[in-house]
């Protein structure tokens, strides 16, 4: 294959992971969201969903390109929902 038609296939893949990435995030962030609500309004709530998307998340790090980001604990909710209070 020639020079170009891998920089091409490169290039392609790194923008097929930057893409699907950003629809991770997207979901990782929303999940966050509702779970800093729901601590807000004092009801339980779990990092199930927001440390699946992230472990995905992380899965495409580990390919290069996009960034790591970080488990969530649910203490780590609690202290968020303290801030905005």
């Amino acid at each position: 294959m020639s020079v170009h038609k891998e920089i091409t296939k490169h290039s392609t893949k790194q923008n097929q992971l930057v893409q699907e990435f950003m629809i991770l995030d997207e979901l990782r962030e929303r999940a966050i969201s509702e779970a800093v609500q729901l601590c807000l309004n004092g009801e339980s709530f779990t990092t199930d969903r927001i440390n699946s998307v992230t472990q995905e998340i992380n899965a495409l790090a580990r390919q290069g390109v996009v960034p790591l980001r970080k488990l969530v604990t649910t203490d780590m909710v609690k202290e968020y929902a303290e801030t905005l209070k």
